[in-house]
């Protein structure tokens, strides 16, 4: 039987959507251990995420290319707007990229984010949760969620609109 013009471009569209969406958000099975790294956060201060591990329930570490980006503004925004939701659920938003402590400043206040941006210009945190780096050194857009120490989810190909969206569905998943 022959399959009509159609059909054949609509199986091609979706083999090609497929592969430039890339890889999907997985839980992780089993969870491992989440890196216990310090990092400085967008005013100076010190973060020890064993200790954020230890405080929280649940903590999303998300990583982007660079601050006040488009994408990286569109993924900051969506987690922003559903921080009160996460929050219900006893998540910790902490954002990870390459920039230095005043470029994290200015983007954490330019858009209000009532969460931490650490600043990682050495790298070690992208490199200790082994993120992607692209050539220049900078971050690729990473979302891991951290249950009492352990990394249980993790999404190779974070969204920009729909990071919050993700992570709650995530955190349902990982009750």
């Amino acid at each position: 039987m022959k399959k009509s013009i159609a059909a054949v471009f609509s199986l091609t569209l979706l083999a090609a959507a497929s592969v430039i969406a890339g890889p999907k958000a997985v839980k992780v099975d089993p969870p491992y251990a989440a890196p216990a790294i310090e990092g400085t956060d967008q005013t100076g201060k010190v973060v020890k995420f064993a200790d954020l591990y230890k405080d929280n329930k649940f903590v999303l570490v998300y990583f982007y290319p660079k601050a006040d980006t488009p994408g990286c503004t569109k993924q900051g925004c969506s987690l922003r707007d559903g921080n009160a939701e996460l929050a219900k659920k006893g998540v910790k938003i902490v954002g990870v990229s390459a920039d230095t402590v005043e470029a994290q400043k200015a983007f954490s206040e330019k858009y209000t984010f009532p969460f931490q941006l650490i600043a990682d210009k050495d790298g070690k945190v992208i490199d200790a949760f082994k993120v992607a780096k692209r050539p220049n050194g900078m971050a690729s857009r990473e979302a891991f969620l951290v249950k009492e120490g352990k990394v249980v989810w993790h999404d190779p190909a974070a969204a920009t609109e729909k990071q919050a969206e993700d992570a709650l569905k995530a955190v349902e998943e990982a009750k």
